[in-house]
């Protein structure tokens, strides 16, 4: 009895998991063989067979026009004007899926004793003012030569963020045309 409990416990989630899987690879072409009336032999079709999920599949893929689409987790015009902006800095993560963006440690060649750090986060699927934040550190060397954290001001932070959400509103009126 206690056998098939555990049989039962672990069957759910792999029967779970085998329909995840079998959804993703509802979005990819298939080529499959056909035979009509009449054929003698089949032929390749490239026609897209519907899933057992319907034709909007086991999540339902939808297009909004702020952005959206069923390939990125986040808004992205957001997430393009994110990447536009902070594209001198070298980036260590970037995940489109959970809005993240993280920079590696960038020196301005003018200041060689500061280096910044830049965190973006994307926290919607619109495009919106408040979709955007962004974390913004500074490091300055002390007298040791050791890099130190270096009070920052919060308005560089927000004017990092209004350079992302202009950009977002160039990339989203440029797409309209």
């Amino acid at each position: 009895m206690i056998r098939s409990r555990h049989a039962v416990r672990l069957a759910v989630p792999a029967a779970l998991l085998t329909s995840l899987l079998l959804s993703a690879c509802d979005s990819a072409q298939a080529v499959y063989p056909t035979r009509e009336k009449g054929d003698s032999a089949p032929r390749m079709s490239n026609e897209k067979q519907e899933s057992i999920f319907g034709p909007e599949g086991l999540f339902g893929k939808t297009k909004d026009n702020n952005g959206g689409g069923a390939g990125i987790g986040v808004n992205a015009f957001l997430w393009r004007a994110s990447l536009d902006t902070i594209a001198f800095m070298p980036i260590t993560s970037a995940d489109a899926f959970g809005g993240t963006i993280i920079t590696d440690w960038y020196q301005l060649p003018e200041t060689p004793n500061e280096r910044y750090k830049v965190n973006v986060f994307i926290l919607d699927r619109t495009l919106r003012a408040d979709g955007v934040k962004v974390a913004l550190f500074k490091q300055g060397r002390d007298a040791s030569g050791a890099w130190v954290d270096v009070r920052i001001d919060p308005r560089m932070a927000a004017d990092l963020e209004n350079a992302i959400l202009t950009r977002a509103r160039q990339l989203r009126l440029a797409s309209q045309e």
